[in-house]
């Protein structure tokens, strides 16, 4: 697909049957995260440069992350009641950004994937960053809606791009920062 796609011109092909057998040896190196990988490809091959492929896998990563937080939040509304929200809040949040932090570094950052001493800072600096990013998500689109300046879709929305960019933006700089050439 890589080849067929990225040819200036459209190539011609034809298929060949192939039957697969039994693995003799060895065990094979197609595992879930190179799929992940070939997917990005083809992303990156459709919409070009202008969105880095890693971006793209950010953001997908950070949608779950909606998903995660409200699995965390409503069970403790639900057992505690609505005064606890900014315990849940808090505590779905964190929850929320440690699994972007571990989704990220599996797959996101894949090549760059941080272990051991670095996996707990690039953690640290993960949350403290995207702490600054929800602040200001918040604060944009607060602002925008209060002004008027567009609806509470459009505010959230750009809000949550304003976010996610510096999310994207500073993570990618200090919590999956390539090691100096020594």
């Amino acid at each position: 697909m890589d080849i067929f796609s990225s040819a200036e011109h459209p190539l011609r092909f034809r298929e060949l049957p192939f039957t697969f057998r039994q693995r003799q040896a060895g065990d094979s190196k197609l595992e879930k995260a190179v799929l992940w990988e070939y997917l990005l490809m083809l992303a990156q091959k459709i919409i070009g440069t202008t969105i880095p492929v890693r971006f793209i896998a950010f953001s997908l990563i950070g949608g779950l992350g909606v998903f995660v937080h409200m699995a965390v939040l409503w069970p403790i509304l639900t057992l505690l009641g609505s005064g606890a929200f900014m315990l849940g809040q808090t505590a779905a949040t964190l929850v929320a950004m440690t699994s972007n932090f571990f989704l990220n570094n599996l797959l996101t950052y894949r090549d760059m994937r941080l272990r051991g001493r670095q996996l707990l800072w690039g953690w640290f600096t993960f949350v403290l960053v995207c702490s600054v990013g929800a602040l200001a998500n918040v604060g944009i689109a607060n602002y925008l809606f209060r002004e008027g300046h567009s609806g509470w879709f459009f505010s959230a929305l750009a809000g949550i791009l304003v976010g996610a960019v510096w999310n994207y933006a500073v993570t990618a700089v200090y919590t999956w920062k390539r090691p100096q050439a020594a």
